[in-house]
């Protein structure tokens, strides 16, 4: 992987993630300028299927100024991920079954220097859960903290 762009802190937090996938995303030029000046959130954004074909939805992908009107882009429009066949079908099963949802990790540049979305199949937690994760994280926070004193 490359460069990091954005990366959803909320998905690690609110869902269990069982198997991650790499997509390319479909944009125009303008998106691509607004991606690379950093310009984009996708906290709360959510991929679905359309006719079979998996779609980014809400995602902001912000606008330059020195982009021409006539040549600008939806900020939060839908885009079009670029995944193989198997993939998708895989996809679409586990999304079938209770539970499970796709959700958005990470966008960013790969070795060629195209944008990618790094996306996974992930099952909701539970409130209980939640609470268990943050006490193991302030258990690591307290033993980093004792070892650096020690």
């Amino acid at each position: 992987m490359g460069e990091t762009i954005a990366k959803n802190k909320k998905a690690y937090f609110d869902y269990f993630l069982e198997e991650k996938f790499e997509a390319g995303l479909v944009l125009q030029g303008s998106e691509v300028k607004g991606i690379r000046a950093k310009r984009v959130n996708i906290k709360d954004s959510f991929i679905r299927f359309v006719q079979g074909e998996a779609f980014l939805f809400n995602a902001h992908i912000g606008r330059l100024e020195t982009t021409h009107h006539y040549y600008t882009h939806e900020e939060r429009g839908s885009r079009k991920l670029l995944l193989h066949k198997k993939q998708l079908v895989s996809m679409k099963k586990a999304v079938d079954r209770d539970g499970y949802t796709i959700v958005p990790l990470q966008i960013y540049f790969n070795d060629r220097n195209l944008v990618k979305i790094q996306i996974a199949i992930a099952k909701g937690k539970q409130l209980h859960d939640k609470r268990e994760d943050l006490k193991q994280k302030d258990m690591k926070r307290d033993i980093a903290r004792a070892m650096k004193d020690y």
